[in-house]
């Protein structure tokens, strides 16, 4: 499939419309009576989903353990800034690294399987993770968690920007979201996301054709952990402070059902909108009902039953019916195909 060449494809139309609404919310979002740490929540989640896609959507690769790299992130920040250096920039590299070396090792063991093997690996040491974290008292916390993480500032060298409110959080989260995001359109339209796509077309075919199958799924893990790490850095600075919960199997199943519903195996926009609509519907349903889990689920199983493209799927058949073109199915749709 041919890809867009020129601005579009260096600035695509899906990007700058999630990143102007989201820089828009402080404007209206208290008139519609939600608040701006959502946004914030929302903006660190889409970071998180986008970076797990590499995986489900980009190479067909399903791990069920991925909250763990999002913890690991989080506590590598805390603690790097509590008991070595408080520098924003040091602890967020640590974090990005220590999320990056735990997901390279586990790759080593995983990365040689495919199918039901592969997923079920990936669940089994996302709990060796989370049990690491619940039980190592001494560094972790335990069940208490890691405490008084602060906000650290943002020193430039020529300006220091404070992040210690909710708003100036969210705007560093944006910036990070918005590099985080072009860097990944373009490696996706690289010869590398061309092998990734092979991969997760026919993973025998792409080994037969010449492509080290096994050193590129070793390099998707190991980055989309890394990503993990970032967001779980991110989100340690939101809450201030970082809790075994963020890398248990349920947490792991929030990612993928935010992938699923948004789209994201026909779309790389996808995960944005499943993110949104996550927190969105955590939020709103919530307000109504504590077993508002059970009705995401509800509207989580009658998108996969009725419409498995998620929410992009949804877009794309709207945009079809509006231009009268056949609406693309999800198996001619190229992963590297914007949600125009």
């Amino acid at each position: 499939m041919r890809t867009r060449s020129g601005p579009a494809k260096r600035l695509p139309w899906p990007m700058l419309a999630t990143l102007g609404l989201l820089l828009s919310t402080p404007l209206w979002l208290q008139q519609a009576g939600l608040y701006q740490y959502l946004a914030l929540e929302v903006a660190i989640w889409m970071l998180f989903a986008l970076g797990y896609n590499l995986l489900l959507g980009g190479t067909g690769l399903p791990s069920f353990g991925h909250g763990a790299y999002f913890g690991i992130g989080a506590y590598a920040f805390g603690l790097l800034q509590q008991r070595w250096v408080a520098n924003l920039w040091l602890d967020l590299l640590g974090a990005v690294l220590a999320a990056a070396l735990a997901g390279a090792l586990v790759a080593l063991f995983i990365s040689h399987r495919r199918g039901i093997y592969y997923a079920l690996l990936t669940i089994a040491f996302g709990q060796v993770g989370w049990f690491i974290a619940i039980k190592w008292h001494s560094v972790t916390g335990g069940e208490d968690g890691l405490l008084n993480i602060k906000r650290l500032p943002a020193d430039f060298g020529f300006a220091t920007l404070p992040l210690a409110s909710n708003e100036a959080l969210f705007f560093f989260c944006i910036a990070v979201l918005a590099i985080v995001m072009a860097l990944l359109w373009r490696l996706i339209h690289s010869p590398f996301g061309r092998v990734l796509a092979a991969i997760r077309q026919n993973e025998l075919r792409a080994a037969f054709v010449g492509h080290h199958v096994w050193l590129y799924k070793w390099l998707v893990f190991t980055l989309s952990a890394a990503i993990a790490g970032l967001a779980g850095a991110l989100f340690a600075m939101a809450q201030q402070s970082a809790y075994p919960n963020v890398m248990s199997l349920h947490n792991s199943g929030f990612v993928v059902m935010m992938v699923l519903i948004g789209g994201g195996l026909v779309s790389f926009w996808g995960p944005l909108a499943g993110a949104a609509f996550f927190i969105l519907a955590r939020d709103l349903l919530g307000a109504y009902t504590e077993t508002w889990l059970l009705w995401y689920g509800l509207i989580f199983i009658g998108m996969v039953l009725l419409k498995p493209e998620g929410l992009a799927g949804l877009w794309q058949e709207w945009a079809a019916r509006l231009h009268k073109t056949p609406a693309p199915s999800a198996a001619r749709i190229e992963h590297k195909e914007s949600l125009g």
